[in-house]
């Protein structure tokens, strides 16, 4: 499926450093070569984005709109944490979390006025109801996936939280680069999420062997792009 605004390319360098008792490594940079969304087009609701093919140039203001994550073979995460999703200025605020499987995220409502936060994602439907500021809610994501989050009462509020599968998930700095530690030996889908132009995924073998360069190009092909 091809998206509203040309085809992104993600280019994800890899370094693959070993430490022998602890597992490995797995260092990376995100190289975004097509701006993926424009600031004045919001999504259509629940609908995912596709992407179609733009020429090399670098947008480092799209690395907030990504979440990087592991799939495969991995063990459960060993902690859940309690993420916060704001409602203040009648958006959300931050528009994307990223949480392990069997987390929580509270939704605290810091305007004057009512909101009713819901979501009719497939990994979690949920719908608080009208409350007022000062109040919040807290829901359990027990499902891995991506859950869409709107307001019965602000169509243009929209957010994403990004529910990992294990504990190998990220955001990226400032410098567009992310680390995963102690990663089994293995292989893996290295899984790339965009706000606005979806999932992009790329096989990653992980190898318990001394130091190794690896490098993974994403040119973010129709077929590559899951919607």
């Amino acid at each position: 499926m091809k998206g509203l605004f040309g085809i992104p390319s993600l280019i994800l360098c890899l370094t693959v450093c070993v430490w022998p008792s602890f597992g490995t490594d797995l260092n990376g940079r995100v190289v975004i070569t097509k701006r993926l969304s424009k600031r004045q087009i919001r999504l259509p609701v629940y609908q995912l984005r596709g992407a179609t093919r733009g020429v090399p140039e670098e947008h480092s203001t799209e690395w907030n709109d990504i979440a990087i994550f592991l799939e495969g073979q991995l063990p459960e995460p060993d902690r859940h944490i309690q993420a916060e999703l704001k409602q203040e200025g009648q958006r959300f605020e931050p528009q994307l979390v990223i949480i392990p499987v069997g987390s929580t995220v509270s939704f605290p409502n810091a305007d004057p006025i009512f909101h009713n936060v819901f979501s009719l994602s497939g990994a979690k439907r949920f719908d608080l109801g009208y409350y007022p500021a000062g109040q919040t809610r807290i829901v359990r994501f027990d499902q891995p996936g991506v859950v869409q989050v709107y307001c019965h009462l602000h169509p243009n509020m929209y957010a994403a939280i990004v529910v990992a599968p294990n504990r190998w998930y990220s955001r990226l700095n400032e410098d567009g680069n992310f680390s995963f530690h102690d990663v089994p030996p293995g292989t893996y889908q290295l899984v790339a999420w965009h706000i606005n132009a979806g999932f992009f995924r790329r096989e990653v073998q992980v190898q318990a062997a001394t130091g190794k360069d690896v490098l993974v190009e994403i040119p973010i092909r129709d077929s590559e792009a899951v919607h």
